[in-house]
């Protein structure tokens, strides 16, 4: 039977949008799916604050009658503008292993883009550099994480065929939590400290940090990350959004907020822990039993691996020994909590700045992946 793709119109379309990935990677240990609450807000233009400066259609391969694929078809007009291109983002793509399906979604979005006055096709990507993106090239056998994308091994070779090239990769490292602190970030975090006048900051409650920090901590990620690849600086709509979505979640022991002597946050870390196997008992849902399996994993019974979020240095101060002052405050919390090893989550692999960070660290590099480009003039 032919391949059919569909724009996404209704709500029970973007039902089975979402649930296409369950159903795919259903069998699959390594795959942790998103929540389903997530992403509808993530995908609905009236609840995601992206939507001010993005534009986005949905679409589903169909074949006799169920769905084989998805993709999502996404401008981001201030990333374009900000990087001088004319690109269309695919993003959220799965498929069966079959050419004809992949080829068919990857030429609705070329079509979709072509029509809007776009040049090339750049992905996957989602709305935002806080959107998981990059396809995974190596790393197969491991398990994801709640901020990354899994997905087969055929996916990059479909990618190859349809005439992609590499655009940027990203790494991913599995660190191992020391017995203790290494003295060397010892050493390094209190001449830094004494140096500048930087102190790290301690709160009350999670509402006292969103409070006084809250906004500061997303002004200072688009400070810090407006080099990387791809981004585009975060609304106050945004920020918003993240604020209420990250930070009830945070345990103030696994953050570290660093100081400058007027108060002002010049450097973030923050760290939580691994969702993985709790997403994958959820199996994408909250209710009527998901929430249990994430709470568990939050505050009863941790796992023994954490997720390292956000790691933001101040542009002024980066290169100066503050991420020493940020590993030295919550290290010996993982210690003391039971950690074993620390997931980094993608780094850009021409981003030697923050991979310096974790040289004294035995550590692996277990994960590679891509985002890939290509010209549709």
């Amino acid at each position: 039977m032919a391949v059919t793709i569909l724009p996404v119109k209704t709500r029970k379309e973007l039902k089975q949008f979402i649930r296409f990935n369950y159903e795919l990677y259903k069998e699959n240990p390594y795959s942790v799916p998103d929540l389903y609450e997530d992403m509808l807000g993530t995908l609905d233009p009236k609840r995601n604050a992206a939507f001010e400066f993005c534009e986005a259609e949905y679409f589903l391969a169909i074949r006799d009658g169920k769905v084989v694929g998805r993709v999502a078809a996404i401008i981001n007009r201030r990333a374009n503008e900000k990087w001088k291109i004319n690109a269309v983002r695919f993003g959220w793509i799965d498929f069966v292993d079959d050419e004809e399906v992949s080829k068919a979604l990857i030429e609705k979005v070329e079509e979709w883009g072509r029509e809007r006055g776009m040049e090339e096709i750049q992905g996957p990507l989602g709305f935002t550099d806080l959107d998981p993106e990059g396809m995974l090239i190596e790393g197969f056998d491991r398990i994801s994480t709640m901020a990354t994308i899994y997905n087969y091994p055929y996916y990059p070779v479909h990618m190859e065929k349809l005439g992609f090239e590499k655009d940027t990769d990203w790494i991913e490292l599995l660190l191992k939590v020391p017995e203790k602190v290494p003295e060397k970030f010892e050493r390094i975090s209190a001449m830094v400290a004494k140096r500048f006048g930087l102190k790290a900051r301690k709160f009350k409650s999670n509402r006292e940090l969103e409070r006084l920090y809250g906004k500061e901590i997303f002004d200072l990620i688009n400070r810090c990350y407006a080099p990387l690849y791809g981004f585009s600086a975060l609304s106050d709509k945004q920020i918003e959004q993240y604020i209420k979505m990250y930070l009830p979640l945070v345990d103030r022991r696994m953050i570290a907020l660093i100081t400058d002597k007027d108060e002002k946050l010049v450097g973030v870390g923050i760290t939580i822990a691994s969702l993985a196997e709790a997403l994958q008992k959820a199996k994408g849902r909250l209710f009527p039993f998901g929430w249990f399996h994430i709470v568990k994993a939050l505050f009863l019974k941790r796992p023994t691996r954490l997720d390292f979020l956000i790691v933001a240095i101040d542009p002024e101060y980066q290169g100066k020994g503050v991420n020493a002052i940020i590993i030295n405050e919550i290290m010996p919390n993982y210690i003391k909590m039971g950690f074993k090893d620390v997931e980094s989550n993608p780094e850009l692999e021409e981003n030697t700045k923050v991979q310096a960070q974790w040289e004294t660290f035995e550590k692996e590099q277990h994960k590679r992946r891509r985002a890939y480009k290509k010209s549709i003039k």
